[in-house]
């Protein structure tokens, strides 16, 4: 249903719903209900949404759930989908994109390429949208987001917009650092004039080595764990023997140890413990503590009586 209540700033035109799973919003298919869940209209109505809610009211923005997983008990305050609208991609200049935080990054490299625009072929490979890839400075086949990144748009709880150069944010590897209480609309990027056939045969070729390497067919959210300096996360979960290794219907990918798969009906629980089995597995083996590149977020669900059998561990 639309939501049509004032809220003081302007009348809302998006869609707000209430206990909304988020197992239909996230790529693992795994996830308690959103307590309020809202699909903005357009950019304008995003800013009043974001002006309307109380200042301590907790807020999530989500793309297309591709890095995260959200507990059983589901998230508290108010979840945005940004995917519904943010997804514009312009060509803003003769080598610059803009790109909207809600834009799926595969689709930002394709259009990368049939401007004739070369640096962003790397997106191709991560499954989330632009705004979880600013985030998190996420990366594949040796690229960064922010490596491309020349300005952004965020937006403040105030529905305040401002256009901020990079300099003001601490970029490192999955991690970015930046003002409080904002969160990335849009950015734009600095790319290299290129052939778009060029292009377009890179990311083929980029798109097939993943689908060589990656495990295909079951939910994943991609990598679970930041490789450690000098050392790769799945070698060292493979080596510890974990290839397989089962807690419920959570499984550690046969073909990629770095994945986690959801083989069916895996629960949250299931996933974050095997998380915890893998970390400590790994540090007692290899003396290396596996930090997670997910993002596991929400509350658990109580715990019974029914719950003390044990995590179903095989």
């Amino acid at each position: 249903m639309n939501a049509t209540a004032r809220t003081g700033v302007a009348e809302l035109r998006g869609d707000m719903r209430r206990d909304e799973p988020l197992s239909r919003h996230t790529v693992w298919g795994i996830g308690g209900p959103a307590e309020r869940f809202y699909e903005p209209a357009d950019a304008e109505d995003l800013a009043a949404c974001v002006a309307s809610l109380p200042p301590g009211e907790p807020l999530f923005w989500l793309g297309l759930g591709s890095n995260l997983l959200v507990r059983d008990g589901g998230i508290r305050g108010t979840v945005i989908n940004t995917a519904t609208c943010l997804g514009h991609i312009e060509r803003r200049a003769a080598k610059r994109v803009r790109a909207g935080a809600g834009a799926p990054c595969p689709k930002i490299a394709k259009r990368c390429a049939q401007f004739g625009l070369a640096g962003g072929e790397f997106l191709a490979g991560i499954p989330g949208t632009f705004g979880g890839a600013l985030a998190m400075n996420a990366g594949a086949f040796g690229g960064e987001t922010w490596g491309i990144v020349a300005s952004v748009e965020s937006i403040d709880r105030s529905g305040q917009v401002r256009r901020r150069p990079v300099t003001d944010f601490t970029i490192g590897y999955r991690s970015v650092k930046g003002p409080e209480n904002e969160w990335f609309l849009s950015a734009e990027l600095e790319l290299s004039p290129d052939a778009p056939d060029a292009v377009e045969a890179r990311i083929k070729s980029l798109l097939k080595r993943r689908s060589d390497t990656q495990p295909m067919g079951y939910r994943s959210c991609g990598s679970v764990f930041r490789n450690p300096p000098g050392d790769y996360a799945a070698r060292l979960i493979e080596a510890s023997g974990l290839k397989g290794h089962r807690v419920g219907d959570a499984a550690v990918s046969e073909k990629h140890a770095n994945f986690i798969l959801n083989l069916g009906a895996a629960t949250a629980e299931d996933v974050e413990t095997l998380i915890g089995l893998v970390r400590e597995r790994v540090t007692r083996d290899h003396g290396v503590e596996l930090v997670t590149e997910v993002h596991i977020v929400g509350d658990a669900l109580p715990t019974t009586e029914a719950d003390t059998s044990g995590s179903g561990a095989v």
